[in-house]
């Protein structure tokens, strides 16, 4: 019978940091107090909002539970793999050797450090040389596959995956809750939630009590755009699991659903209870997404430094920082940033971003040289099938060819109705000369997403083509409210367009009474109309 998962790390039993704790994760040194362990309940911590879906409420739950985005729940669904492996035995964590730390990580369903990961791999590998049918060890290996090409953007790394999950369900075909919550990562990762929900939704139904498979399904829900689906895997992942992993997870949904300050909390909680530097790195990260998020660049660029002093292997953290730099216009080292990112992580997103920024600096063979290196790596990632029909859309109908872009993105809504879909959409049906169809699109992605600067843009950009004049100012001016450096290209084009639109026209009662010394003309007396006729009977 399935039975709940205890951390083996002693998660569950770990205090929720209090207001001070998390007013030090967020100061400008970044330093994250100790703090006392007590037993559960006991906590001075804000929790979560109320159940979804529904208006937000006090921030007080006890324990904030979920998975962390992408590389925190590929941990978390290798550490369910780790720890299942002795049959429901505790298994002691090996004490030497980067591949045992990497397990000793993973399986508290934390991140291991990327040379440890490498090296639980090259152990797996060795070791099902010699027992082909081991289908945990193939499991375990697979999963680890998954988390590496996450880390490092690899697509080669899911073609692995996928075999090596597959084998193991050929040699256990029933029951075997590990391949299938590895399969459904994968799909998440791959950006394949179609594929995803099919096997997390199986892996649940086996294992109902299996918090990495609820967590695996968060990510598939968020993908596809369903709001209910995430809150019933957010509730239930908070059920069955505490810890730093699932107080990341619980921050990026509320982050998600417009609620900043409880985000903040729940991920300042998740960095002061990281037990290792990759997990602490993850979450600091997140901090920092926040921070740029709400427009602050330099509290941004703090956390981005200390996710990569405490894991230089964070790539997206660096990429992050060259964000940073570049809002703050210390472009040189914007650029030095961005292309370390590219070199070691080389994701489109990353390309798609500095292009922009050398076109925004007048380097125009330079952003040439980064699109068409997004071009290759969206084909390259494609081999090894991950869907990055977004970000292409994105590169197309601001820089290519937006009736392209349209065709991609219509099929990328169809199957994945996110409001990061909905508005990429929009903007390239507008770009494409259809603003009255775009509008709709992007105005349901302001609706059911997140307080997005970008989304506000493209909000008062179409408006304004469509003559929607003080629509079209509220919204450029809330965008550039949200955040003031969200694109290098698009933050110039929103101050343009204000200027062009000018100051709203005086209203009020200078509209509504007659200039000083001006009486107005009475108006004339209505004719008399006569008397009425009486009408004929209904009878």
């Amino acid at each position: 019978m399935e039975t709940e998962e205890t951390p083996q790390d002693g998660s569950a039993a770990a205090p929720t940091p209090g207001p001070s704790d998390r007013r030090a994760v967020l100061s400008s040194d970044v330093r994250i107090p100790r703090h006392r362990r007590t037993s559960r309940g006991q906590s001075g911590s804000r929790g979560s909002r109320r159940a979804f879906p529904g208006a937000p409420g006090p921030f007080r739950s006890p324990a904030l539970r979920g998975a962390v985005v992408g590389t925190l729940v590929g941990c978390a669904v290798l550490g369910s793999v780790l720890m299942v492996q002795g049959r429901g035995e505790d298994p002691e964590p090996p004490a030497l050797g980067p591949a045992g730390r990497a397990m000793a990580a993973v399986g508290a369903g934390t991140p291991a450090a990327l040379a440890d990961l490498g090296a639980l791999i090259g152990e797996r590998e060795a070791h099902l040389r010699a027992y082909p049918g081991d289908d945990d060890s193939w499991a375990v290996l697979g999963s680890a596959y998954v988390e590496r090409g996450l880390r490092t953007a690899d697509s080669g790394d899911y073609l692995k995956a996928e075999q090596a999950l597959r084998t193991s369900l050929k040699a256990r075909p029933e029951g075997n809750v590990q391949a299938l919550t590895g399969l459904a990562a994968l799909g998440n990762a791959r950006h394949d939630f179609r594929a995803a929900k099919k096997w997390g939704e199986q892996a649940v139904r086996l294992a109902p009590r299996r918090w990495t498979a609820h967590a695996a399904l968060l990510d598939t829900y968020r993908g596809l755009g369903d709001t209910k689906g995430v809150a019933r895997a957010l509730e239930k992942v908070r059920k069955l699991r505490s810890g730093a992993a699932v107080r990341v997870r619980t921050g990026t949904v509320f982050r998600d659903r417009g609620w900043r300050e409880d985000a903040a909390a729940a991920l300042a909680d998740a960095a002061a209870l990281a037990k290792t530097p990759a997990e602490r790195a993850v979450c600091l990260y997140e901090v920092g997404q926040l921070s740029w998020e709400r427009g602050e660049a330099a509290d941004a660029l703090r956390h981005y430094d200390a996710a990569l002093a405490a894991d230089p292997d964070h790539h997206p953290a660096l990429a992050g920082k060259g964000r940073a730099l570049a809002a703050l216009g210390r472009t040189s080292e914007a650029l030095r940033a961005y292309q370390g990112a590219l070199a070691r992580q080389p994701a489109p997103e990353y390309a798609l971003e500095l292009g922009e920024l050398y076109e925004f600096l007048k380097l125009r063979p330079a952003a040439r040289a980064q699109y068409d290196l997004l071009r290759t790596r969206v084909k390259q990632a494609g081999l090894g099938g991950v869907n990055d029909e977004r970000v292409l859309g994105r590169y197309e109908a601001d820089h290519g060819d937006p009736e392209a872009a349209v065709r991609r993105l219509t099929a990328e809504f169809k199957r994945h109705g996110s409001p990061e879909n909905a508005d990429a959409l929009g903007w390239a049906l507008h770009r494409n000369g259809d603003s009255k169809a775009g509008l709709k699109k992007v105005e349901t992605a302001v609706k059911k997403g997140p307080r997005s600067a970008v989304f506000f843009y493209h909000r008062g950009e179409i408006e304004r083509a469509l003559e929607r004049y003080g629509d079209a100012r509220r919204h450029l001016s809330e965008a550039l409210r949200i955040n003031p450096h969200f694109s290098p290209l698009g933050v110039p084009a929103a101050r343009k367009a204000l200027e062009a639109l000018g100051e709203p026209p005086e209203g009020g009662p200078s509209q509504v009474y007659a200039p000083p010394g001006e009486v107005p003309a009475p108006l004339p007396s209505p004719k008399p109309s006569g008397k009425p006729k009486p009408r004929a009977s209904a009878d």
